[in-house]
């Protein structure tokens, strides 16, 4: 993680707890990137950045949750193949 701190210093501790409350308002996530602007009366601004972290598509097919049918036997990859896959139309 990078961090910024623009007009000012800030000790190492209130760096974490800044990033930390990030982290627990955006869960599922990491932070990229911090910038800590120290404004009039000690007010601080946080801006930041956050990359995703990658995840399986989990699917129900046939009764089992799946990411994907690369260990599915043959009768279970065409139980799969010939499903009827329903559409949701707006109008």
């Amino acid at each position: 993680m990078t961090v910024n701190i623009v007009g000012g210093t800030m000790n190492p501790r209130e760096v974490s707890y800044y990033a930390q409350q990030i982290r627990k308002n955006n869960p599922g996530m990491e932070v990229e990137a911090m910038t800590l602007t120290i404004g009039e009366d000690d007010f601080v601004d946080v801006d930041y950045q956050l990359t995703p972290i990658p995840f399986e598509r989990i699917r129900r097919i046939t009764g089992y949750l799946v990411g994907t049918v690369d260990r599915f036997n043959n009768a279970k990859r065409a139980e799969e193949r010939d499903r009827v896959k329903h559409m949701r139309c707006c109008n």
